[in-house]
């Protein structure tokens, strides 16, 4: 399986611009979904988006290697479906069904658990082992979750107890398809031809829950408004291309921690945009329940146990690029 290697030679100041790019093109992928869904069905939003995406990425490793890579096989066909069935289509999808009534601030919050849920379903399934700061850092997820939406779905019922159990599913699904592309899976050795066939494969599984959904055939085309389709050419161009593009090259240049501090900053940089620009709500709740899950996420990712190979936010492009031994990034 491909390895995660540093290649000597990049200056700082590129391998400092390429995490910053994760840092606000990830981060701001939750604003540009919610403003997305704001016309245009979610299952038909994701699915276009991951097409196109796929489509780019897979155009461009056949005509920059061709001769250089060797055709995929059926069972890498059948694996990176699979993937990218679990990573986007259940991930994503749930993602943006959700963002429908979930404000983006609270949906990244909840998304950053994965790296959690990854070390709960790995110590179920493949029996990783689990120090004792990771338990503690699962507890404190918990307790996160607890804080910022218990009251808002026991008290207040402010928000849609549907859409919190879809966000909720997001990572869960997307912990399921890392596991399965670490230990089961069969995928091709370049990441960009991996990437690209599991966005494709994603997409398909996006396309029939649009139409089994109903999406399809309620969507009137003359609604779409012209900030849904803005964000939707973002997600696709800058969140999906152009940050996996920088993930990819720097995974090579950098170490692995420095790169997963993107797990760290994504859900701030989602909180903020979505208080900036569509007004959410940031309060004391939010800002402790905030802390809590990152401390939690932090408390995974340092306690060393065996995780999956390095896999990106439901808002990014699936990653294939480095071993069982590397951080599992929210």
């Amino acid at each position: 399986m491909p390895t995660t290697r540093r290649t000597p030679g990049a200056s700082a100041v590129l391998v400092w611009a390429a995490i910053l790019i994760l840092y606000l093109a990830w981060g701001s992928t939750y604003l540009g979904i919610r403003i997305a869904v704001g016309s245009i069905p979610p299952f038909v939003m994701a699915a276009v988006r991951f097409a196109i995406a796929g489509a780019i990425l897979l155009t461009a490793v056949f005509v920059l290697r061709r001769g250089v890579i060797s055709r995929p096989s059926l069972r890498e066909w059948r694996d990176s479906f699979i993937v990218g069935a679990l990573l986007l289509g259940g991930g994503m999808g749930a993602v943006a069904w959700g963002e429908q009534t979930i404000p983006s601030g609270i949906t990244a919050l909840l998304i950053a658990m994965m790296p959690i849920w990854v070390a709960v379903f790995g110590r179920i399934f493949v029996g990783q082992t689990l120090p004792r700061a990771g338990a503690v850092g699962i507890g404190a997820g918990v307790v996160g979750v607890a804080i910022l939406v218990g009251p808002s779905l026991v008290i207040d019922r402010s928000l849609d107890p549907a859409g919190i159990a879809a966000i909720i599913f997001s990572p869960i699904s997307w912990a399921l398809g890392s596991l399965f592309s670490a230990h089961r899976a069969r995928l091709p050795g370049d990441p960009f031809l991996a990437t690209g066939m599991e966005m494709l494969g994603g997409s398909a599984v996006l396309a029939a829950a649009a139409l089994v959904s109903g999406e399809i055939g309620a969507m009137r085309v003359e609604s779409i408004t012209t900030d849904s389709l803005l964000a939707l050419a973002y997600l696709t161009v800058v969140g999906s291309i152009v940050a996996f593009t920088a993930f990819a090259w720097v995974l090579r240049q950098a170490p692995l921690p420095m790169i997963a501090t993107y797990a760290f900053v994504n859900p701030i940089v989602a909180v903020f945009l979505g208080w900036l620009i569509l007004g959410e709500e940031i309060g004391p709740r939010q800002v402790i329940a905030g802390a809590v899950i990152v401390v939690g996420v932090a408390l995974i990712v340092a306690s060393g146990a065996r995780r999956p190979r390095l896999q990106e936010t439901p808002g990014s492009p699936a990653i294939r690029s480095a071993t069982s031994d590397d951080v599992a990034a929210a």
